[in-house]
């Protein structure tokens, strides 16, 4: 039996969204879903050009398991834009911390919140 995923750090408010191509019915493209901590991959990388060490570490996982999760949401995101696929924003375990200080960990102290968010619209059940 494998090991259950394990929370991992996001920044809070990225549930729920879902971008679709110029021009397509949104009820009727195609879809690809990328789960809350891709996304959160996806910003840490390439929005804020951070390396994969640091990244990995904010989210509180090893650096192979961010490269993985990276590795796919890249897929995905290329995927959805050569093939013109919406992009839905939803699922995964993740624990919506708040982003610590420059230099700073995270700690359950500081008021984060461990929520699991199934398929279906981005919003929390659980």
């Amino acid at each position: 039996m494998p090991r259950p995923h394990l929370p991992r750090r996001i920044m809070e408010g990225l549930a729920g969204r879902v971008f679709h191509p110029l021009g397509s019915p949104p009820g009727r493209t195609a879809r690809v879903a990328v789960t809350l901590d891709q996304l959160e991959a996806i910003r840490l990388a390439d929005v804020e050009g951070l390396y994969q060490d640091a990244a990995a570490e904010r989210m509180g996982v090893s650096r192979a398991t961010f490269g993985r999760i990276l590795g796919e949401a890249r897929r995905l995101v290329g995927d959805a834009l050569v093939h013109g696929k919406a992009i839905e924003i939803t699922g995964g375990v993740v624990d919506e911390t708040p982003l610590p200080p420059r230099g700073g960990g995270f700690g359950r102290g500081r008021g984060g919140r461990r929520r699991r968010f199934h398929g279906g619209g981005g919003g929390p059940r659980g």
